[in-house]
């Protein structure tokens, strides 16, 4: 008999499955906000609900300039899965809730390994109410973060403060 999927699996694999539906043509994220084992919202990244999408226009402008990882979001035209899990869901409901993350590539749907929230969606986790984030690193890895963390560790007072 095969052995049963842990829960920790089972939502990272559906986030993983959210994440197909992104638009990015960098980098597709899949979140699923969960309480009580109950899913609350799903969320991908991608342009605002009527704009066009970069998978729709063959193009990414930070692409384009060259632009590293991490840096110069406001020139990207995606909202990012963990905010728009977020503005999905009531807040009372994301009360102590867990986010699950997946990273994957466009060009062949792998893991990306090592990837986090980046300083904004912190801040939107932070303020929603949202106690724990797990992100996938591969099938089968990955990294359990309790958000009081982040208090206690203000990456916005460094002057590496980078995140995707």
């Amino acid at each position: 008999m095969a052995q049963r999927l842990s829960k920790i699996e089972y939502y990272l694999d559906i986030a993983q499955t959210v994440s197909e539906r992104s638009t990015c043509l960098r980098r597709r994220y899949g979140a699923i906000i969960v309480k009580n084992d109950v899913i609350i919202s799903t969320g991908y990244n991608g342009a605002p609900r009527g704009r066009a999408n970069c998978s729709d226009l063959g193009v990414c402008r930070r692409e384009q300039l060259n632009i590293p990882r991490g840096e110069r979001y406001e020139l990207c035209r995606s909202v990012h899965s963990e905010a728009n899990a977020i503005i999905a869901a009531p807040r009372d409901q994301m009360l102590g809730s867990t986010l699950y993350m997946a990273c994957t590539s466009p060009v062949d749907g792998s893991v990306i390994a090592g990837t986090s929230s980046c300083m904004m969606c912190k801040r939107l986790i932070l303020n929603a109410g949202i106690s724990t984030v797990i992100i996938r690193d591969a099938p089968g890895e990955y990294r359990v973060i309790n958000t009081a963390d982040w208090i206690t560790n203000d990456d916005s007072l460094s002057d590496d403060c980078f995140g995707y």
